[in-house]
């Protein structure tokens, strides 16, 4: 049985050493009780520290640490396609991060859980020693996105996780340029078992998630599983007419009862500031379905490798 563990990097010279170090004890004692070969493979999303130099030192030391290099920052979700796209000849893969922030110590279970018949093994945290604005911002989202997407979505639940070849085969099959793997995960389904673990902080470095990045990310979620944001405008368009239709209604029998009353500065107001808000957003939201076409269209790959020691798929 062959193990692929994947670990997307960017900037991470600061907490490398802990995690190379951290996951190779782990897996080398794992690896003799359930009799398995593993390897790990680094995927460096075109850092700009030495993030690279380091990577591509150890592997003259050790033969199970494997590398690919981006030509420039392509994103985590390309780096996680990279990494499935390389490993579709081993018989699972375990995705997990480079900060530590993902516990090693729960490979062992991941593994134990997958020869038992298990496809894919999800670690979830929990919320603790989150700060409170944080929390509750998650918890919202959740909450909005589950109303909105088609798939399942979990508080919790991130990219640390073990996948069988079944699963990895799926996954590179669906080949689009603007990926929400929490959202291909889910969709792809099979045998799922959850494991819980405790929420941790990063042991160094800092977060590359900055709000701005959570946002987009937030609004890829939102936009990549479903078009209900465009029947919702529908929705909205049917309900301002409705209303328009009522307004006017009542407008015109005020008008045959007491006459004109050339006073509506705050009505004209009023209907021009909604009605171009409802367009503002109807536009974007249009607009944001439209680029993701403009893109797929495009066909452009999903990263450029710069430097690699495994075999190209």
């Amino acid at each position: 049985m062959e193990i692929r563990v994947i670990v997307p990097c960017f900037n991470e010279e600061d907490i490398f050493e802990s995690t190379c170090s951290e996951l190779t004890k782990i897996l080398d004692k794992d690896s003799i009780i359930k009799k398995y070969t593993y390897d790990i493979l680094f995927i460096d999303d075109g850092s700009s520290d030495k993030t690279l130099d380091i990577i591509m030192a150890k592997t003259k030391f050790n033969k199970r640490i494997k590398y690919i290099s981006f030509s420039k920052n392509f994103g985590k979700e390309a780096a996680m396609y990279a990494g499935l796209t390389h490993s579709k000849d081993k018989d699972a893969v375990i995705i997990i991060d480079a900060d530590l922030q993902h516990p090693p110590e729960l490979i062992p279970i991941m593994i134990e859980k997958f020869i038992r018949g298990t496809d894919q093994v999800i670690a979830k945290r929990d919320r603790k020693n989150e700060n409170f604005l944080r929390k509750i911002t998650t918890k919202t989202y959740y909450k909005l996105i589950n109303k909105f997407v088609d798939v399942p979505i979990t508080d919790g639940i991130g990219d640390f996780r073990l996948l069988s070849q079944r699963v990895v085969h799926a996954i590179v099959s669906m080949t689009e340029s603007q990926r929400f793997s929490k959202g291909i995960f889910s969709w792809v389904g099979f045998k799922q078992e959850i494991i819980e673990y405790e929420n941790k902080t990063r042991v160094a470095g800092q977060s590359k998630w900055s709000f701005k990045k959570l946002i987009d990310y937030g609004v890829d979620g939102v936009i990549s599983f479903n078009n209900k944001p465009l029947r919702l405008l529908l929705y909205i368009g049917l309900l301002v007419c409705f209303f328009s239709i009522i307004y006017i209604l009542i407008t015109f029998i005020n008008i045959m009862l007491y006459g004109i009353n050339l006073p509506g500065y705050f009505t004209i107001i009023f209907a021009i500031l909604f009605l171009g808000g409802i367009q503002l957003i109807s536009i974007s939201i249009i607009g944001e379905y439209v680029g993701r076409i403009y893109y797929e269209v495009k066909a452009r790959p999903h990263y450029l490798i710069k430097k690699c020691n495994v075999d190209n798929e």
